[in-house]
This record gives C-alpha cells, structure tokens and sequence, in this order.
C-alpha cells in the first residue's frame, strides 16, 4: 500500500451516531412538552439538532421520544433541515430504555455513540466535537463544570449529616460520548437489573470503567422549568449581540 493511502487510512475518523434523549414527561413544566416550546422562536429541541447537526463529528442523529410526537418531530426535522436525523422512534420506559432503543437503531458501522439531552439546546457544536475527540480517545468522556455552591448531604429527616468536598464536585452535561460497544453493555446491564441510573455516565461507570471529563460550558444549561426558559433567552440574546 502506498503511504499516502495508508496515512488516510489510519486518520479516518470513527462513525458517531448522536442519541437524542426526548422522551420525557415535563412534570416540572406542569406536563406541557418543553421540547415543543419556542426559545426565541424556534423549538427547544430543534436547537439542539441544530447543534448537532452542525458538529462536524456526528454522523447521524437518532431521535427517541413519547409516541404522541413522533409525527411532529419528524416533521420538524424536514422543515428545519435537519438532514442527519435518520430516525425518530419511540421512547422506552425510562431514559436508559430510551437510550438502548435509540442505540439499536444507529448505523451497523456506529464506533461512537453520543447521547445527548433534548432539552440541552444551548450546547455548541464546538463542545459536541471536543466531547467526541475525548471519547475517540479514551472511550468515554462527557463535559462537566465545577459546582459553585455548598453542597450538603441530609437524611430522610432532612439533617445535615456532612458537607461535601465542592472542590472535587462536578455538574456534569451532555453529550456524554462513549464507544458503542461500551455504552450498550453498560445500559443492557443496568436495565437487566433493574438498576435506576440518572445519566449514562453512571451505567458505565458501575462497569468500573473510566469516564474522562472535559471542561463543559455553563451556559449549556438543561431546560427543566418556565424560569430556564428565561434565562436560556438571555443568553442567546448576549451570544447575538456579541456576534
């Protein structure tokens, strides 16, 4: 093989399907869909396929969500251009069930898979990159950003019984990027044993794997309320204005 082959060879950059989590109830949204909701005009979740959309490292997007949108998610995809979503399928019971799904549907040739939270819509495609290059490096990685206040564990009774090391703490984010291999044994376990996990990061890490995090970005906060609505406003107004 002549050595110009052989170097595009070995710099081929690995398939990377992104997940899209999207099928969430909005209990705290008072059981409106806060996917479906404007954020300056445009649907949350449709911000956050723009972004993926426009990470030069992902492949092709696979939607999981609640069977009453199915259809209206697929169609927001084609009027927004969203070319990379291949699939919109319906969500399963829990999040991890929800990734599994999503997961079995990515491209047979899927080295990477990057799960990323629906209502994540400020997340940048330059974090979903780096994200990426971190995985495809060591095999799991996930954005996270240091914890500013005082965090104290209570009990039932809701007494404090220590306060934690804040210096050590991180709030991690999406996308959480891990090879597809790892990641479907790590939820394939969690759900055979009926094992609540609150992100995918914890399926693998009770594998005893190791999860890199990376510098997250503070803005890329998860829509969870009307007031994150808000704020998410605000920010995308200070990113305009600072274009």
């Amino acid at each position: 093989m002549f050595p110009f082959f052989k170097k595009r060879k070995d710099a081929r950059r690995p398939h990377c399907a992104a997940l899209v989590a999207a099928a969430g109830s909005s209990t705290r949204m008072g059981g409106i869909n806060k996917l479906l909701q404007p954020l300056d005009g445009i649907p949350v979740l449709v911000r956050t396929l723009q972004a993926l959309q426009n990470a030069q490292c992902v492949d092709e997007i696979i939607v999981a969500t609640r069977e009453c949108d199915l259809v209206e998610i697929a169609d927001l995809c084609r009027t927004y251009g969203i070319s990379k979503c291949k699939k919109v399928i319906r969500g399963g019971e829990s999040r991890a069930h929800s990734v599994m799904l999503a997961a079995l549907e990515a491209d047979e040739g899927t080295e990477l898979l990057a799960v990323q939270d629906g209502a994540r819509p400020l997340v940048t495609p330059a974090l979903i990159d780096t994200v990426i290059h971190a995985a495809e490096r060591c095999g799991a990685a996930a954005p996270a950003v240091a914890v500013k206040d005082t965090i104290k564990e209570a009990d039932s009774s809701g007494i404090v019984v220590q306060t934690l090391d804040r210096s050590t703490l991180r709030a991690v984010q999406t996308p959480q990027v891990f090879s597809a291999d790892l990641l479907k044994g790590a939820l394939q376990s969690a759900l055979e044993q009926h094992i609540p996990i609150t992100d995918d990061c914890s399926a693998v890490e009770r594998l005893g794997k190791e999860v890199l995090l990376i510098e997250g970005d503070e803005s890329n906060l998860k829509i969870t309320t009307s007031g994150d609505l808000v704020l998410a406003e605000a920010i995308l107004q200070a990113r305009e204005e600072s274009e």
